[in-house]
C-alpha cells in the first residue's frame, strides 16, 4: 500500500506562485513514477507533469511548459510541483499519483489541494 499526502495549496494571484509538496509511505513503497494531476470545476482530471522515480526525467502538459517544475527527492519519498506565473485558468484540486513498479497506470492517489489563481 502507498499513502500519499499533498500540501501547499492556497489563493494566489495572477503571476504569483506556489509550491505544492506530496509525501509517500507505505512499507512496499516501490514507485516507478510521480505525477501531479488537477481537475477543474466542471472538466476532466488532467495530466500536469510527470517524473521517473529513479531517472528523474520529467514530462509536462503543454499548458504549464515553462511555468511548472516537479522534482523528487528520493531518499525522502516526496514529490513536488514549483508553480510559477500562476494563471487563473490553473486553478483546480491538485493531486499527486503514483505508479508503482510493474503497473502501467497511477494506481495510488492523494486526497487532493486546492489552488484557487484570482484574477
Amino acid at each position: 500500500q502507498v499513502q500519499l499526502v499533498e500540501s501547499g495549496g492556497g489563493l494566489v494571484q495572477a503571476g504569483g506562485s506556489l509550491r505544492l509538496s506530496c509525501t509517500s509511505s507505505g512499507r512496499t513503497f516501490r514507485a516507478a513514477a510521480m505525477g501531479w494531476f488537477r481537475q477543474a470545476p466542471g472538466k476532466e482530471r488532467e495530466f500536469v507533469a510527470g517524473i521517473s522515480w529513479i531517472a528523474g526525467s520529467t514530462s509536462y502538459a503543454d499548458s504549464v511548459k515553462g511555468r511548472f517544475a516537479i522534482s523528487r527527492v528520493i531518499v525522502k519519498k516526496t514529490v513536488a510541483l514549483q508553480m510559477n506565473d500562476l494563471k487563473p485558468e490553473d486553478t483546480a484540486v491538485y493531486y499527486c499519483a503514483c505508479r508503482t513498479v510493474g503497473t502501467s497506470d497511477f494506481g495510488y492517489w492523494g486526497q487532493g489541494t486546492q489552488v484557487t489563481v484570482s484574477s
